[in-house]
Parts: C-alpha cells; sequence; structure tokens
C-alpha cells in the first residue's frame, strides 16, 4: 500500500500563532494564505508489513527525534481511521529549506496526509483531510487547497478546517519573492512557539488585529488590490512577531540581516518599487508584489550581500496525488 502525493508551502498573510485548544490544534482565529507552485514537498509512504517501525526519512537523512514524532503521530491518527496497525516507510523532500520560516511543516504534512490517506485507501475529501492534517501543522490545513485559502478557526475537530477563497488564476500576476537570508533550522519550532504565544501580554491585542484584518484581506484579494493587501499583511506579520519577542522566554526569530531588508523594503517603497513584506517563524523574509516588479524586485535583492538565496513563487496548485 503506497502513494505520493505533492503539497506547496504557503505564506500567510493572516497568520496563525497560539492555540486554543493545543489537543485538537485549534486556532485563536482564521487565517489566510496564499499556497505557492514552485516550493513544495514530495511525500511518499509505503505501508509494509514486513516493517517493526515506522521509518521517516526527510531530504535523503533518517529522522529521529521530534521530526520523526511528530510524522508517526499523524500516521497514527490516520491508521487509527484505516482501523490497521502496519508500519510505514515515508520518503520525503523538499525543494527549499526546512525549518526557517518557510512553512516546510505546511506542505510536508498537507504531503504526507494526502500521501497516506490515498495508499490506505480512505477516501477522503480535502474537507476531512485538512482536519486531519491540521492536528499535525496548522498551516498544512491550508495546504491542501490551492490559490487563496482561508482557515476556519472554528470551535471543535469538526468546525477547524480550511477551506478555498480564490483559485490560483483568480490572481495569478501576484508572487512571493523570498530572501532567504539564513538555511539553519530554527532553533524553538513552530510548534513550540504557539505553547509560548499565551505568556505574551500582547497576545489578545494581536488576536483583536487579526480579527480587523481578515475582511480587508479577503476583499483586498477579491480586488487584486495590492496596495490595500501590503499595508494588511505587514501589520499582522510584525503584530505576530511582537507576541513572539514579548513571550517567556522572548523568541527571536529575526537576525539583523532581517531588519536590515525591512528597512530596505521601504527605501524601494519610496523609489516607487510596490512590494510588501510579510516574516513567518524565521528570519527569512517573503515579499510580495506582482509579476511586472518581479524582476526589478530580484535585482535588487541580489545586490545584497546578506541575502544567500532567492525563491519566487506564484499561487500554486492543491495537493495533488503524483
Amino acid at each position: 500500500m503506497n502513494a505520493t502525493a505533492r503539497a506547496g508551502s504557503n505564506i500567510a498573510f493572516i497568520k496563525y500563532w497560539g492555540v486554543a485548544d493545543a489537543a485538537l490544534n485549534l486556532p485563536l482565529t482564521n487565517s489566510i494564505s496564499m499556497t505557492l507552485d514552485r516550493l513544495y514537498t514530495v511525500t511518499t509512504v509505503n505501508f509494509d508489513d514486513a516493517l517493526d517501525a515506522d521509518v521517516i526519512v526527510i531530504d535523503g537523512a533518517e529522522r529521529r527525534g521530534d521530526a520523526r514524532r511528530r510524522a508517526v503521530q499523524q500516521l497514527d491518527r490516520l491508521r487509527q481511521l484505516a482501523k490497521i496497525e502496519t508500519k510505514a516507510e515515508v520518503q520525503s523532500r523538499n525543494n527549499f529549506p526546512m525549518g526557517a520560516g518557510i512553512a516546510s511543516s505546511a506542505s510536508a504534512f498537507a504531503a504526507l496526509t494526502l500521501a497516506a490517506s490515498e495508499a490506505l485507501g480512505l477516501g477522503l475529501d480535502h474537507r476531512a483531510l485538512s482536519r486531519v492534517a491540521r492536528r499535525a501543522s496548522g498551516s498544512a490545513s491550508r495546504s491542501l487547497f490551492g490559490g487563496f485559502v482561508e482557515w476556519q478557526a472554528g470551535h471543535d475537530d469538526e468546525s477547524s478546517y480550511a477551506e478555498p477563497l480564490f483559485d490560483s488564476h483568480h490572481w495569478h500576476e501576484l508572487r512571493d519573492v523570498v530572501a532567504v537570508v539564513a538555511h539553519e533550522e530554527k532553533k524553538v519550532s513552530s510548534a513550540d512557539g504557539h505553547g509560548l504565544a499565551r505568556s505574551s501580554p500582547f497576545l489578545h491585542a494581536r488576536v483583536d488585529q487579526a480579527e480587523r484584518l481578515l475582511p480587508t484581506v479577503r476583499k483586498a484579494i477579491r480586488a487584486r488590490d495590492l496596495m490595500e493587501l501590503g499595508p494588511a499583511i505587514e501589520a499582522d506579520a510584525l503584530a505576530m512577531h511582537f507576541v513572539m519577542m514579548s513571550s517567556q522566554p522572548p523568541l527571536f526569530y529575526w537576525s539583523p540581516q532581517t531588519l536590515h531588508l525591512l528597512k530596505k523594503v521601504q527605501l524601494w517603497r519610496e523609489q516607487g518599487l510596490q512590494a510588501y513584506f510579510t516574516i513567518d517563524a524565521g528570519p527569512n523574509i517573503h515579499f510580495i508584489c506582482e509579476d511586472y516588479q518581479e524582476g526589478e524586485l530580484i535585482a535588487l535583492l541580489q545586490r545584497l550581500d546578506s541575502v544567500k538565496e532567492i525563491f519566487s513563487a506564484s499561487p500554486g496548485p492543491a495537493a495533488m496525488i503524483e
């Protein structure tokens, strides 16, 4: 019993940080993201009666510790649905850096969930898959869908799932240009960081702000209005990082190069470049622009010694079986 699935990473415009229910991985507020076409994970799951234990291989290396634990937990959830105990070998590859703020857990667990479900013949629709993926990684619930996606926070397991807002063709001109300033995996994972969010005195203010920004972001995507979308996504990213930095202990995902780039994009905007930043849980920066200014933005980034690598992605498709 085996299957291979491919899922794109996503960049959240209104982000998920902090949980209302840790056991079910329910978020404190809705979130909205864009699934990416050129940043993805391909995962093969093979259930084999000859295996005595699950084998988890990511980017060519067998994993132990937390990465293995989370993958096995997700396999267990799917095995429970299939009512089997057969162990599996998982082979997973990313075409971008893991654990550096490019939502590798989103694409990884979306691909794992879809591949394992297909291998087991569960016949789950994407909403059901989204609910299962959410248990492993909240942002993975969104990566099962293409284009622009909203994760409904809900109040229980049944009501917390992602659903598409607009397909990838709706605003195909939009680009996510990722400036990589560090390839290293972060020391504190997003999963652990969510648990610290409640220790921040600014968490509730950030949640309130996210609720106010959600209609703005939906409207901006519907109208394909970057000048309305941009300030909203910057405000949400900064508010999320304020929560991280004010948690106990504080989480500093930024590097000096991160702040340098934030100042650069402000300067470039003053000079006429319409690009806006957002940052996930890591030091690397996502610049959101439209296709006609993508080349100019990349050229500016290439001149900076602090930028080690640049990725560019468009709105991408839903997760799929290969």
